[in-house]
């Protein structure tokens, strides 16, 4: 065997020393130990030789301790040991310790066997227990089951002798009434013309002021057959292969963008003017952007919200695979921004469009610096997941989320400027009004509320939904919009399929919208402020006057409807369906 001699042992413990930073301790090991006159070429030794020797040697070792002159032991676990040992003990001591530590392996795994059994079995008395439960149950549903047979037997032998009474006293009364008409052949003609009389009062008072619902609180029964938007006024985009979240039109042109859980958004060229009946599919008017190479449909690439810039020039788009991108207006990809760590529920451009405002499931928000196409700054304020995002201004910003919570952040400060508590359940929407003086937000604790920046308490809770208040909006009109003479109002959606529109100023309804059948997902002001459009999983949009408080236009698709929103015209709604279609409405009145 190949064995190491003192001068080659003192040359690695002189490098070992030198190259550990022992400087004057290996000057006196090589003074003493002649190592400049040993013959071993120190190139030819690779830094740390001494550890790697030390450690090879401790190996060699812990592989002796573990095999014995026993075969069986070979199909044992490999043990390791303590350099300690490895160092202070010899090489019976060491394999003592392996027997003891296999023995004491072996001791475990007995008792995980037995603790096994006891759980299979304690798992088999569970299973017997629910057998005889639903043995036991079955047989109640079926007594249960019988007895309401029995009772619907019952029934309907009570009814047909119900019947037969009745139809006994119809006989009698027939018998009587011959007799009557004997009597009183005479006043026959005097009474018609009295009845006819009667009849004509009872329609005047049918017809009078008592009839028709109570003010401001729209029904179904508002619709009629003219308010149906004639087909010749609908134009329907199909292409898209599974459902579409997300709809925006461009403020400037007249494109359509809209997002799919295809994983694609498109961009579609809509006609001025008047609609062309029927569905438009053809590769001329529509530009696909893929967010994902190849097959579609994959989910984690849903594009679940979109927004155009200001000038229109660019859209950006958020996915389920937590990517924000940016493309142009005639589809190009110019920028993919990555940093988020989940989905991407929503996204907008601030108003200047040097900044992309990004909210996700990571429970963070992002500014991002589009002309750099870098993150500028997160925020990582929530407990959970972020639900809605929108701008103040171009350098301030609210948030919401899952945990409850509102804050309202700016660029450069690393702390919330606001923090709004005061929900009691996740906060599905947060909206600034046009001043950026109040702020809305909607809730899954059945309230909408009003904040200020000037107080910490919200200024209004606003209380008369009954289910869940899914999304809100803000009219376009009053202080700093193109309407200032009209009255602000606000517009919240609910799960309890009703719209109900808000006197910010008192913080009192002013009417509820009882038209739609099922939740309600989306509403949409028309620019000039005078109309509403709401979208329903109920598969219809209604659009509402605001001034007569009822519904001038319907119409019904063949899905339900997640997003509504108008061209800047003010002539066109897009509803985006979950049948994979988006449909473009002509708006006349």
């Amino acid at each position: 065997m190949t064995s190491i001699t003192s001068v080659e042992l003192n040359y690695l413990v002189f490098r070992y020393l030198q190259e550990s930073g022992f400087i004057h301790s290996a000057f006196a090991l090589g003074y003493e130990a002649g190592i400049n006159k040993c013959s071993i070429d120190g190139n030819l030794v690779p830094p740390g030789a001494l550890v790697t020797v030390v450690q090879k040697g401790l190996q060699y070792l812990e592989m002796e301790a573990n095999l014995s002159n026993n075969d069986t032991d070979l199909d044992e676990d490999f043990s390791f040991l303590q350099p300690l040992d490895l160092i202070t003990k010899d090489v019976h001591e060491l394999r003592q310790i392996i027997k003891d530590k296999r023995k004491s392996s072996l001791k475990d795994k007995e008792k995980d066997k037995d603790l096994d059994k006891e759980l299979e079995s304690e798992r088999g008395r569970v299973r017997e227990k629910e057998r005889r439960e639903s043995e036991v149950e079955r047989g109640r549903a079926r007594e249960k089951e019988r007895l309401e047979r029995e009772k619907e037997r019952l029934e309907r032998e009570k009814e047909r002798l119900e019947r037969d009474k009745e139809h006994d006293k119809d006989r009698d009364k027939i018998e009587k009434d011959k007799e009557r008409e004997k009597q009183h052949e005479n006043f026959t003609d005097r009474d018609m013309v009295m009845d006819q009389d009667e009849k004509v009062h009872a329609n005047q008072g049918e017809n009078g002021v008592f009839g028709g619902p109570e003010p401001m609180d729209i029904s179904m029964t508002s619709t009629s057959q003219s308010c149906e938007i004639s087909s010749s006024d609908v134009t329907i985009l199909q292409g898209h292969t599974s459902e579409v979240c997300a709809c925006a039109w461009n403020p400037t042109g007249s494109l359509l963008a809209s997002g799919s859980g295809d994983s694609t958004a498109r961009i579609w060229t809509i006609a001025d003017g008047s609609s062309r009946s029927g569905a438009q599919s053809g590769p001329l008017n529509v530009l696909v952007l893929k967010h994902v190479k190849g097959r579609t449909n994959e989910k984690s690439k849903d594009v679940t919200t979109l927004d155009w810039n200001g000038d229109g020039t660019l859209l950006a788009t958020g996915s389920y695979d937590g990517q924000a991108r940016i493309w142009s207006s005639n589809g190009e990809l110019r920028t993919t921004l990555s940093k988020h760590k989940g989905p991407i529920f929503s996204l907008k451009w601030n108003k200047k469009g040097d900044y992309l405002l990004t909210g996700s499931c990571d429970k963070t928000a992002i500014v991002w610096d589009v002309k750099a196409e870098e993150w500028k700054q997160q925020f990582e304020f929530h407990s959970g997941p972020t639900l809605d995002v929108d701008w103040r201004n171009n350098v301030s910003f609210a948030t919401s989320s899952t945990d409850n919570m509102i804050y309202v952040c700016k660029i450069g400060e690393t702390r919330p400027i606001k923090t709004f508590a005061g929900h009691q359940g996740e906060v599905n929407c947060v909206k600034w009004d046009p001043t950026g003086s109040l702020l809305a937000s909607c809730s899954d604790d059945i309230t909408a509320k009003i904040w200020s920046m000037k107080q910490d308490k919200y200024v209004y809770d606003l209380r008369e939904h009954s289910k869940e208040i899914y999304t809100i909006r803000w009219s376009p009109t009053g202080p700093g919009t193109n309407n200032p003479n009209q009255q602000l109002v606000l517009a919240s959606a609910s799960f309890d399929s009703t719209v109900k529109l808000w006197d910010v100023e008192l913080g009192k309804l002013i009417c509820s919208l009882n038209g739609h059948r099922e939740p309600v997902y989306s509403v949409a002001f028309s620019p000039n402020g005078e109309y509403l459009a709401s979208g329903s999983l109920d598969k219809s949009m209604h659009v509402w006057s605001l001034k007569e408080g009822k519904i001038v236009k319907t119409y019904t698709g063949n899905g339900g409807i997640f997003e509504v929103c108008w061209n800047k015209e003010g002539d066109k709604i897009a509803a985006c369906f979950a049948n994979n279609t988006v449909c473009v409405l002509d708006f006349r009145m």
